[in-house]
């Protein structure tokens, strides 16, 4: 079996066959979480890891202030159209460009970058298998020191449904969405010492931990990842919800969706973080429905 989109990944030694291809354009998207009390983080750009070891040639995107709307009380917020396109444009990439995310990070920063460039309409794009670790691991250059593309042009087509506010969610609650919580089981059921200010996850929801769908940052193979797709009911679904901490690690749940041919996903970008925020919200708490 194979994945009905496998452009949206790409191999290390296949990457490093076309690092010099002129349209090609790779980046470092790592951001580093601290966790703190009360369901918050400390957030610490990648920057100075990008330096120190980095594809050859790569920039680095900065999710956490560029690639964000920073007026937000909520972090790594979805900047308004106009915006987005001219943080895409700064980091250098066109429309016309092939472009390779990755992290020496969590994956999920890839996912987020290549979701939010989906969001803008564009589709030439791809995530690193395996990460910055499958790079090294394959014995490929890297080089240190700072990095960057000159800034560019990007015309956004902003795409309707790639992220979905909270009025969506609670509309979902109670229609035929399938949603899922992209969290740990922990989190998921409101058991452990770490949650986001109440515990529980959205009535109705469904656990896919972003861990589960992956070995080693390597997405499961096509047939493995169909099987923990269609135990939640995403492949089959109508439309699909995926909601996390603070809209990351859904984008890895959104990201296999699509790589396996569910194209009606949205990520709920404030989620938890979001969705606690009014008490008169409802939470469950508890193991799998």
């Amino acid at each position: 079996m194979d994945y009905t989109n496998p452009q949206y990944l790409i191999d290390a030694n296949s990457l490093n066959e076309r690092l010099t291809a002129d349209n090609l354009k790779v980046f470092d998207t790592s951001v580093n979480l601290i966790p703190q009390a009360g369901g918050t983080y400390n957030i610490i750009s990648g920057q100075a890891e990008h330096e120190r070891a980095h594809i050859p040639g790569a920039g680095f995107i900065d999710l956490a202030e560029q690639w964000a709307d920073t007026s937000s009380q909520l972090r790594f917020t979805l900047p308004a159209p106009d915006r987005l396109a001219a943080a895409i444009g700064a980091s250098g990439i066109s429309n016309d460009d092939f472009v390779v995310l990755y992290s020496s990070g969590h994956l999920m920063w890839a996912t987020r970058a290549w979701w939010l460039l989906r969001h803008a309409g564009h589709t030439n794009m791809a995530v690193l298998n395996g990460n910055f670790r499958a790079w090294t691991e394959a014995g490929l250059p890297t080089e240190s020191g700072p990095s960057e593309y000159p800034a560019t042009t990007f015309s956004i087509q902003a795409q309707a449904g790639a992220f979905v506010e909270t009025a969506e969610v609670e509309a979902g609650m109670h229609g035929k969405v399938c949603t899922i919580n992209a969290l740990n089981k922990s989190l998921y059921e409101g058991t452990g010492d770490f949650f986001y200010q109440r515990r529980g996850h959205i009535p109705g929801s469904l656990l896919m931990a972003f861990d589960d769908i992956l070995d080693n940052e390597y997405f499961l193979p096509a047939e493995q990842l169909s099987a923990k797709l269609t135990a939640v009911g995403v492949l089959d679904a109508d439309q699909v919800i995926t909601y996390c901490g603070g809209g990351i690690a859904a984008t890895l749940d959104a990201f296999a969706c699509v790589l396996l041919g569910q194209e009606n996903v949205g990520v709920y970008d404030g989620s938890m973080s979001e969705w606690v925020s009014d008490p008169n919200r409802p939470l469950t708490e508890g193991s799998l429905p």
